[in-house]
């Protein structure tokens, strides 16, 4: 599975503090851990900072490249930050993250040509959430028609299936897993299958428990990418665990000391 790591994301304090101070020893130190962790990519996302989002980004992604050397998911909502980020980086990267309304397909698609970079897709268009797995499938057939037409290779979208809080909306968490399997069928070479993990336990008394138990179910639905706290050891000891029930990975007695696949 194709690990992301969140942490870096000035919604949480200690990044935001070390956005406010340009504290960049914190800023590497946590992404040497994520990696150090399992991490494949890292996403960097500036939060809600008061000062200009695009230089915020652009000091980030330059940071973190200059403490380790893989890829960089750029999250924000603003086509001008993700750009900013976009060229900023070194490598390939991930743009995260587009939906399904025309407006945000037309603003990023061209960035994900221009910069060769992925693109990851949230099933939701203008009419809200699905609330239910053919839902989800519709609106990725139209995500995946549209990358086709203007050229993005399928193989680099990351669908995702909008995973919500269990606390919050219960029978979706299912209704997510469902649309997985019909996701891979949609085009070949077939899209990725990615959640943002940490989002099905928000404001729950069980977090780590419960986003462990959702990804073994994911991964057994065909989700190969996620974006997830690869500084949660137990969480990633589960993920190399079921890649190994699955058949993904080659079983050995060391295999949780090995970065996963």
């Amino acid at each position: 599975m194709f690990v992301i790591g969140e942490r870096i994301n000035g919604m949480f304090r200690s990044v935001a503090r070390a956005i406010r101070e340009r504290d960049a020893n914190a800023i590497a130190d946590l992404a040497r851990r994520q990696v150090a962790g399992g991490a494949h990519a890292l996403d960097i996302n500036t939060g809600p900072t008061g000062e200009e989002p695009a230089e915020v980004m652009t000091w980030l992604v330059q940071t973190v490249q200059e403490a380790i050397d893989i890829p960089l998911s750029i999250d924000s909502p603003k086509p001008a930050v993700v750009a900013a980020g976009l060229r900023a980086c070194r490598g390939r990267a991930l743009i995260n993250s587009t939906t399904g309304a025309q407006e945000r397909l037309d603003a990023l698609l061209p960035l994900a040509q221009e910069f060769g970079a992925g693109l990851i897709a949230l099933t939701i268009d203008e009419r809200g959430i699905p609330r239910n797995a053919a839902a989800r499938a519709e609106i990725a057939l139209a995500i995946v028609a549209r990358a086709m037409e203007t050229g993005l290779p399928t193989d680099h979208l990351y669908l995702d299936p909008i995973v919500l809080p269990v606390n919050a909306a219960q029978d979706q968490c299912r209704e997510a897993l469902a649309a997985m399997p019909t996701f891979r069928t949609l085009c070949e070479p077939p899209p990725h299958i990615i959640i943002g993990l940490s989002n099905v336990s928000q404001g729950t008394a069980n977090r780590s428990l419960i986003n462990r138990t959702y990804l073994a179910m994911a991964q057994a639905c065909g989700c190969d990418a996620a974006i997830l706290d690869p500084l949660d050891k137990d969480l990633m000891d589960v993920l190399r665990t079921a890649g190994i029930l699955l058949n993904q990975e080659i079983y050995c007695d060391s295999y949780l000391q090995s970065q996963p696949a």
